[in-house]
């Protein structure tokens, strides 16, 4: 019998950590049940971040970091994040292949990741990948992005501690670091300092960093100096980051805390996408609305607000009831209530109250008919009268008797709900909204375009 792939992850296996991050990468089904069986083994890794524009150096000094680390004995996992290649959709391998001396060293796992189109200098599943390290007992996760500009900055959402990356002769060394990027380093490297302009440079990081506030206690980033390339200068960022994990240790919770805040509203964000796309709207609807806000029939926030109103409503994955030639697709609607023809609403009234507690509102006449609703909670059931004897519900009564009547269902914008069934060819008793009970404003669809179901729309 094969042992299951997160077993064998938690023991280290090299391909099934590679099996793992592939399901991860291709967000494949069964990769979130994977990540909940291997969760409660995580939290002992420390991510490393490593950013930084391009061409600064990153994959060599990562390529020195591993080195170091392994000196101390410490499995290494490290995942660099690349450009998406225009063929094939994977990752571009450059960064992998400056790290072959660690290709045949079991305590090094390096995998790419393509960015895919996702912004911020990260794959989407980035977070995921080091969590699958972590689980398979690597104690020094380090991540590089992709060269990254002034607002790409998810590896500060992604790691415990952020080294900015720079190079001297690159112009306007203060442009490049405003904003974003000057923010979330940990430590800046000053990479390539055997070039000219290298205190240049460490002199604008120091400028930029004493025009901040720092609080007594509060961790100040050291401006180092490296060359990557003969490994000047990486023993001491190691250390740094030594001091910097001992002296952050009581902020780390509240870190790693804030980086789980971060990923659960990017996880629900994704989610709901694809719960609105696959669930909620129809097949071209999105591109349909876009095209609308592009031509200015709409705006995105009331775009917006109709979409949530009809999310946040459904109950049931909407549906299509067959109606002969035309279909009635108007998202997903919610059951406001079901409407019952009855000749006395009295002994009703008083089997729901007798048999299941049930409290009825005040009568109210709407039209040639009374109402009385029958309070169920989320839907209510309606008791229709006759209040003429020439009324649409006398004349159902005499020729079906007591029965149900119709079945309403609750819409955000009924106005909207009209239009689009129009557009689809179906018959409406109502072509215009009218006045309902309790001042809402309703509509029905004729029998005839829903099997003979009489269908009442509603918005209240």
């Amino acid at each position: 019998m094969a042992t299951p792939l997160a077993d064998r992850l938690l023991a280290g296996d090299p391909r099934a950590i590679a099996r793992a991050i592939s399901l991860i990468e291709n967000e494949d089904p069964q990769a979130a049940t994977l990540v909940g069986r291997i969760h409660p083994h995580t939290g002992r890794a420390y991510l490393i971040g490593v950013t930084g524009p391009p061409g600064a150096g990153k994959s060599t000094l990562v390529d020195r970091l591993i080195a170091e680390y392994r000196k101390t004995g410490q499995k290494v996992g490290v995942l660099c994040v690349d450009p998406t290649s225009p063929y094939s959709g994977g990752a571009i391998l450059g960064d992998r292949v400056r790290m072959q001396a660690h290709a045949e060293d079991d305590g090094v796992f390096i995998r790419s990741m393509a960015t895919r189109g996702h912004l911020g200098g990260l794959a989407r599943t980035t977070a995921e990948a080091a969590i699958v390290l972590d689980a398979a007992g690597y104690e020094v996760v380090i991540v590089e992005t992709v060269g990254v500009g002034q607002d790409e900055v998810d590896i500060v959402r992604t790691a415990d501690i952020s080294i900015v990356t720079v190079v001297p002769g690159t112009g306007d060394e203060v442009q490049a670091l405003k904003a974003g990027i000057m923010e979330i380093a940990d430590i800046f490297v000053v990479n390539k300092a055997d070039r000219e302009g290298a205190d240049r440079t460490a002199a604008s990081v120091e400028t930029m960093l004493s025009m901040a506030e720092w609080p007594a206690g509060a961790w100040r980033p050291p401006v180092l100096r490296a060359v990557a390339t003969t490994g000047a200068g990486v023993p001491e960022l190691v250390a740094a980051i030594g001091k910097f994990r001992a002296e952050s240790g009581d902020a780390l919770g509240a870190r790693r805390r804030a980086r789980a805040e971060w990923r659960l509203r990017e996880i629900l964000g994704r989610r709901f996408m694809q719960h609105l796309e696959k669930d909620v709207l129809a097949a071209g609807e999105f591109e349909a609305i876009l095209t609308k806000i592009a031509g200015r029939e709409t705006d995105p926030y009331g775009a917006a607000a109709d979409i949530m109103g009809r999310a946040v409503g459904a109950e049931k994955t909407p549906g299509v009831i067959s109606a002969g030639a035309a279909e009635i697709t108007p998202g997903v609607f919610s059951i406001d209530h079901v409407g019952v023809a009855v000749r006395d609403a009295a002994p009703f009234i008083e089997t729901f109250r007798r048999l299941f507690d049930l409290h009825t509102g005040e009568p109210e006449d709407v039209g040639p008919h009374r109402v009385r609703f029958i309070e169920t909670g989320d839907s209510t059931i309606e008791l229709v009268e006759a209040a003429a004897p020439d009324s649409p519900i006398a004349k159902f009564l005499e020729t079906k008797g007591q029965a149900l009547h119709h079945v309403c269902l609750r819409v955000p914008d009924i106005d909207a709900a009209l239009d689009k069934l129009k557009a689809q060819g179906v018959k409406l008793i109502d072509q215009q909204p009218r006045r309902g009970a309790h001042g809402s404003r309703i509509a029905f669809i004729h029998p005839a375009s829903a099997n003979g179901l009489l269908i009442e729309l509603k918005q209240p």
